[in-house]
């Protein structure tokens, strides 16, 4: 049903300009070269491009139209970036070409007052009678790596990954996409839902449900129109595919602010989080949570309720056992037979803990690590391993890592999340973990929330 938005083999940009800083000129800059900042995750589309303005004979290359009709190929997807006030004029246009699929980016509607109301009201009518689908208005648009197809004006296309994000702030789109190529973050598809007169976000968690490329889904929401239907789509798309969210307006300031931003109705933050909980959406307190979450579930397995803690720093490892109690997660207590094997490995300080969390002390080289991950891993109570790193002299960071990375592959029933305390020295082992789809987090308390997330999938499947 979705596949003109996220599949085209033609792309038609309506309100195309000639102003490089307007929204027009930044879709056709997008389709173009992939983005309007450079990048090197940017690619150009690879399908048809066609520009309509009528008093232009030629942007950035592009030949102009003055309007669709005077376009002689098939359009499978129309970016509209004129004024409200003409959008409906443009959708009769649309309709008479028999385009199905329609991102409309100009903002006015809704979240404009009554009149604006009006108008998303009429272009609505002419959609349904034209058999028309929507994502927008008042949007930035969608992007899709693996088409090469970035039909937005947003900065850049994002590195292709397993995480689909859609979000009702195009803003927040922008930042994260930022700070995803930072980060070496990879999104599947990142759309912006805007006013969802049409689409809404459950039509694109549906969509996602099949889309082999998905892994997990990320959602930034202010409002939810319908929330019996949202409840229905999240319900059934979580036993296939984790879902995180980050709702905003959870509080008195933060509802006037949703309701002028989008024109809806944000509700009561309580109703909204029972609602998640009853569909088996995992609920983000911040952005960094969201996408922090979101990567655990997308590349860890779930785990029973049940962990263990190592580290080569007793503070660290202390700080980690409180967030997990606080969080409600267990730790298991080491048996006998663990703490024999251990003892007897020769690799262990005389020092060390014989405990959980499991203290290997300061001097812990890899073979220490890998040791001691190995054998807690070996116990069958032990459900999940966080592994706890503080920087020392002695440390062999992208040893450790190694030995982390051997142990993921041979026990890929059981998660194993990380925490690389540092920075500078320690980042080159951080990426090799993310790169093999470890998640590495510079502290403690991160890395209890992606276990508890884990624990929480574990539960909803079962």
């Amino acid at each position: 049903m979705l596949e003109n938005f996220f599949s085209p083999k033609s792309v038609a940009v309506i309100g195309a300009s000639r102003e490089r800083s307007s929204a027009g000129q930044g879709i056709l800059r997008s389709l173009l070269k992939g983005g309007v900042f450079r990048s090197s995750t940017n690619r150009p589309f690879r399908g048809k491009i066609y520009a309509v303005n009528p008093k232009a004979d030629n942007i950035l290359g592009v030949k102009c139209y003055s309007s669709v009709l005077g376009i002689k190929g098939k359009i499978d997807l129309a970016v509209i970036a004129v004024p409200a006030k003409i959008v409906s004029k443009v959708m009769k246009e649309c309709m008479q070409k028999k385009i199905h699929a329609v991102i409309i980016i100009s903002a006015g509607f809704s979240e404009a007052g009554q009149e604006g109301k009006e108008l998303e009201k009429q272009i609505l009518e002419i959609a349904r009678k034209g058999k028309i689908r929507i994502l927008g208005p008042n949007c930035l648009g969608l992007m899709r790596p693996s088409s090469n197809l970035n039909a937005s004006f947003g900065p850049c296309m994002p590195k292709k990954g397993d995480v689909a994000f859609f979000s009702q702030s195009g803003a927040l789109i922008d930042s994260v996409i930022d700070w995803s190529l930072e980060n070496n973050y990879g999104f599947s598809t990142v759309v912006s839902i805007g006013n969802k007169a049409d689409l809404t976000a459950e039509d694109f968690l549906l969509w996602a449900e099949h889309d082999k490329e998905t892994k997990a889904i990320a959602l930034y929401l202010e409002d939810i129109k319908d929330g019996g239907r949202f409840m229905a789509a999240a319900k059934r798309v979580s036993a296939k595919k984790p879902i995180v969210a980050l709702k905003s307006g959870r509080l008195e300031t933060g509802m006037k602010a949703v309701s002028s931003h989008t024109g809806g109705l944000s509700g009561s933050y309580e109703i909204y989080k029972t609602a998640f909980r009853q569909s088996g959406v995992h609920i983000a307190n911040s952005v960094d949570d969201l996408f922090e979450m979101t990567e655990a579930l997308a590349h860890q397995p779930p785990c029973r309720n049940g962990i263990a803690i190592i580290t080569n720093g007793g503070g660290a490892g202390v700080l980690c056992a409180d967030h997990c109690e606080e969080l409600g997660v267990k730790l298991t207590e080491l048996s006998e037979h663990t703490i024999r094997k251990l003892d007897s490995s020769g690799k262990m300080h005389p020092a060390y803990s014989r405990s959980n969390p499991l203290d290997l002390v300061g001097d812990a080289l890899s073979e220490r690590y890998d040791t001691a991950i190995d054998t807690l891993l070996q116990q069958k109570d032990i459900y999940g391993l966080i592994v706890i790193q503080t920087l020392q002299t002695m440390t062999q960071p992208i040893l450790d890592a190694k030995a982390v990375l051997r142990a993921r592959k041979k026990y890929p029933g059981k998660p194993i999340i990380t925490s690389y305390m540092g920075g500078k020295f320690s980042r080159e082992a951080a990426e090799l973990l993310e790169a093999n789809k470890v998640p590495d987090f510079n502290v403690p308390y991160k890395a209890a929330k992606a276990m508890k997330a884990l624990i929480d999938r574990y539960l909803w499947l079962h």
